[in-house]
């Protein structure tokens, strides 16, 4: 019941509101990007429920590729305070509402790994991608990102959406972009 009507609804409803409420702070993202980095706005096709590609859209965070510069090379201060804050992930705003997205749910990665997954992978689709994730609530201790750990928490996740543990991916969210607290156990028994 939740994961087919009440889920929908509180996206429809949360990312009108998150969006007034936000305009004024996305209308002042757009022109210091523009001023500093380049056209403000990142655009890029991404697969979503059972796989159907749509377009995300995010600030852009790094200048434009010029001379095959290294993303390292492409980074700026700004640009990083927006990824780090997640500021930058702003305009999917318009993606939760459009039924592309939703809050929560695996991050939509990119069209190329569609043929690479796994029978169990593949999974991940099953649910509307979201802004943050059990993957992204669950960080390695290393500090660097593991596929397969990434991936079955997206499984996980997948197969037991509810309000309840909704409500607990956002709030560790919260706690990471606000207060940079990383748990790494929180989560761990969904994926081992």
């Amino acid at each position: 019941m939740y994961q087919k009507f009440f889920k929908r609804l509180l996206d429809i409803v949360l990312s009108l509101i998150l969006f007034l409420l936000s305009l004024p702070f996305m209308i002042l993202i757009f022109f210091l990007i523009w001023c500093f980095i380049g056209f403000p706005i990142f655009r890029q096709k991404r697969p979503g429920l059972n796989g159907k590609i749509f377009t995300l859209y995010k600030f852009k965070t790094l200048y434009d590729v010029k001379k095959n510069l290294s993303e390292k090379k492409r980074q700026s201060k700004l640009g990083n305070f927006f990824r780090k804050t997640g500021l930058d992930e702003l305009p999917q705003l318009i993606n939760i509402f459009k039924n592309d997205m939703s809050f929560v749910g695996p991050r939509p990665l990119l069209v190329e790994y569609l043929n690479k997954y796994s029978n169990f992978e593949k999974k991940r689709h099953l649910v509307k991608p979201g802004i943050t994730g059990l993957a992204q609530v669950n960080p390695d201790a290393s500090g660097v990102k593991i596929w397969k750990k990434s991936i079955k928490l997206d499984v996980y996740y997948a197969a037991n959406v509810s309000f309840i543990l909704d409500i607990k991916i956002i709030y560790k969210t919260v706690e990471l972009v606000l207060f940079q607290k990383k748990q790494y156990k929180d989560f761990k028994k969904f994926y081992e």
